[in-house]
């Protein structure tokens, strides 16, 4: 049943346009989440408007003048907590010591240093990949791992 149900789905998912498969972590059910949670990439104008609609960006808080910025509890919670796990699984290390994703590795270690807690830095880390998945619906793209240059002009 489950694997008459996932070759259904692998004839679905190309009719989307989608590649979202192509980025590590991503796996056939993650991306039928993705999309499905998401419906219409085209009803967010940014990335910023999907990161507010699942609760990763941050709210202010005001009153009589102060105020302060806070994470937004409210929002899609499923599509929250998929893209928390990704998070979580982009900064894993392998049993060997070694980065399962270096780039986004490098990212959280600084976060860290910069003062944010672990968890802090994993929102950062969520909010990134928040971005490359709304560029990849949008542009119907696959992912381009990001390749740090040594030129310094």
């Amino acid at each position: 049943m489950i694997a008459e149900i996932d070759d259904e789905l692998r004839k679905l998912i190309p009719l989307t346009g989608y590649k979202l498969h192509t980025m590590p972590g991503i796996d056939l059910v993650t991306e039928v989440q993705i999309i499905s949670e998401i419906g219409d990439i085209n009803r967010f104008p940014d990335s910023d408007k999907l990161a507010r609609f699942m609760g990763l960006a941050p709210v202010q808080f005001s009153s009589a003048g102060k105020g302060k910025d806070q994470r937004c509890r409210n929002g899609n919670r499923a599509l929250n907590a998929i893209f928390h796990f990704l998070a979580i699984q982009m900064v894993a290390v392998s049993a060997s010591g070694k980065p399962r994703h270096p780039v986004f590795r490098e990212y959280f270690e600084q976060k860290v240093k910069e003062g944010k807690n672990k968890p802090q830095a994993l929102v950062c880390v969520a909010r990134r990949l928040v971005r490359i998945i709304y560029g990849m619906m949008k542009t119907r793209t696959e992912y381009r791992p990001y390749e740090k240059t040594d030129d310094k002009n």
